[in-house]
């Protein structure tokens, strides 16, 4: 048996507690799919499984970065294709819980070959978003206006490359996404999405937020900073953690943190549907988290078959 089991949908609707549940009903292992969740030491903030989920389903690319260093979709896909082979070996199911729809979309598909980098136009954007970042943003929505709306304000790294492909090409990263030929899947995959109700995700978005800085997030992050990791560093750009950043330099309190973190989780949430409403063969479950499990249970049995060793 060949497929993957993806699960996708949008932050904090219990992508990683639905996943682990049903790798532990169909002997599974977990592939994360998060941007954040590789980086040691971001524990808190990127809402990683406990260590009881992680003892019971193996989980794989968390914690496998060094967060002074960057992690790329490129790097992503190379570490995944290894550790789904390995899976696969074991006679074990892939189950990819997809919290950066970029990552998947690249497993699934490979990335489009964007325009080489060039090192004097970057040093250049930096500088002008040093000096003036609604400055940068506002010249990235002249070009790819769709860019802004799916890029977070604060995305320093994202937005930099966005505006430097579109510079290096002459268009519209946007366009050149969807210019990319989408031929065979690298991957046979079933993809299941969660879609919880507005209402119900907003709430759990703020309960996840103020979970997470009753946890200790700026215990964490002020810990970060003491072992010498840069507060400008991309790891800190993921929601929670910049805004803890902020606490610590001064600018802002704690309550605002939470309330400033809760606004721009909603935000993301909203681009992460915009994105997936547009993406091929998800098959929708109105819900969240495991109590989606008995119907993804069906259409993964139904769709996949015994080859998936559920028992």
């Amino acid at each position: 048996m060949n497929d993957l089991l993806v699960v996708v949908g949008p932050t904090a609707s219990g992508k990683t507690e639905l996943a682990a549940a049903l790798a532990e009903r169909l002997r599974g292992e977990v592939v994360s799919a998060d941007a954040f969740a590789v980086y040691r030491g971001l524990d808190i903030g990127t809402a990683k499984p406990d260590a009881a989920t992680r003892s019971r389903v193996p989980h794989h690319l968390i914690d496998v970065a060094d967060p002074r260093e960057g992690y790329s979709a490129g790097m992503f896909v190379r570490d995944a294709d290894t550790a789904i082979a390995e899976i696969r070996d074991r006679g074990r199911l892939p189950v990819v819980a997809g919290g950066t729809h970029f990552y998947v979309r690249a497993l699934l598909y490979g990335l489009f070959p964007e325009p080489p980098k060039d090192p004097r136009l970057r040093q250049l954007l930096e500088a002008e978003w040093a000096a003036d970042p609604a400055a940068v943003r506002a010249r990235l929505a002249a070009f790819d206006p769709d860019s802004v709306l799916r890029i977070a304000s604060a995305d320093r790294q994202r937005t930099l490359r966005a505006l430097e492909v579109c510079i290096l090409s002459g268009r519209p990263m946007t366009a050149l996404w969807r210019e990319h030929p989408v031929g065979a899947p690298r991957h046979g995959f079933l993809m299941l999405g969660l879609r919880p109700r507005r209402e119900e995700l907003h709430a759990r978005i703020g309960q996840r937020v103020e979970g997470m800085f009753a946890a200790g997030l700026l215990r964490e992050v002020e810990g970060l900073l003491a072992d010498g990791l840069s507060p400008q560093a991309h790891a800190l750009k993921a929601i929670g953690y910049r805004e803890s950043c902020q606490v610590l330099a001064g600018v802002l309190t704690e309550p605002d943190a939470v309330e400033r973190a809760k606004t721009a989780t909603r935000q993301l949430a909203k681009r992460q549907m915009t994105w997936l409403r547009g993406e091929k063969g998800v098959e929708w479950l109105p819900g969240a988290g495991s109590e989606l499990l008995p119907a993804a249970s069906s259409r993964v049995e139904a769709r996949l078959g015994t080859g998936t060793g559920a028992g």
